[in-house]
């Protein structure tokens, strides 16, 4: 997989889009309890769905599927990954 560097909040990824976890905006509190869900910056997570109307956005980290709120998703950024490039430079969108 190649990174292509564009960053975005978790809530507005698309459902199935990979990326890695580059900043939390919160305090202590709130990264000590996204990092016991396994969620901290360095980590590969995968968007699975989102329900609408401000319910849970899943995601996956490791394997395990983690619904959080849709608040703490806005403030978990995410650089996403492209696995289908090739040649190892990065895909232009």
């Amino acid at each position: 997989m190649k990174v292509l560097g564009e960053m975005q909040k978790l809530s507005r990824m698309l459902a199935g889009v990979e990326g890695v976890i580059r900043v939390i905006e919160g305090g202590y509190g709130l990264q000590k309890r996204l990092a016991y869900l396994g969620l901290r910056v360095g980590k590969t997570v995968k968007k699975i769905a989102s329900e609408p109307l401000k319910g849970p956005v899943v995601v996956e980290v490791d394997g395990t599927h983690v619904a959080i709120g849709r608040g703490v998703a806005e403030k978990i950024l995410v650089e996403v990954l492209d696995e289908n490039t090739f040649d190892g430079k990065p895909k232009r969108r």
